[in-house]
């Protein structure tokens, strides 16, 4: 199972992340742990300055910008 979060305050494109991501594992078939983070401590304790961002496994894969479906299918189908 993979662990992922989408770090956001609850903006338009922290939520299309966030529905991105729980799409992108439904397409791939892969498990996963799906959190949304909106405490700003949190946020600011995985060294992000811009939101959205998405976290896998605990390592920052994007900030600042929405992933696509299939850069997400990519991301969570690779090493595990």
């Amino acid at each position: 199972m993979r662990e992922v979060k989408v770090l956001g305050m609850g903006c338009a494109k922290c939520e299309k992340l966030f529905e991105n991501v729980k799409r992108a594992a439904e397409e791939a078939g892969v498990d996963i742990a799906l959190e949304k983070v909106t405490d700003i401590n949190r946020i600011m304790g995985f060294g992000v300055a811009m939101t959205p961002a998405l976290v896998v496994d605990g390592e920052v894969k994007a900030a600042g910008r929405v992933l696509s479906v299939e850069q997400i299918k990519e991301l969570l189908t690779k090493e595990g």
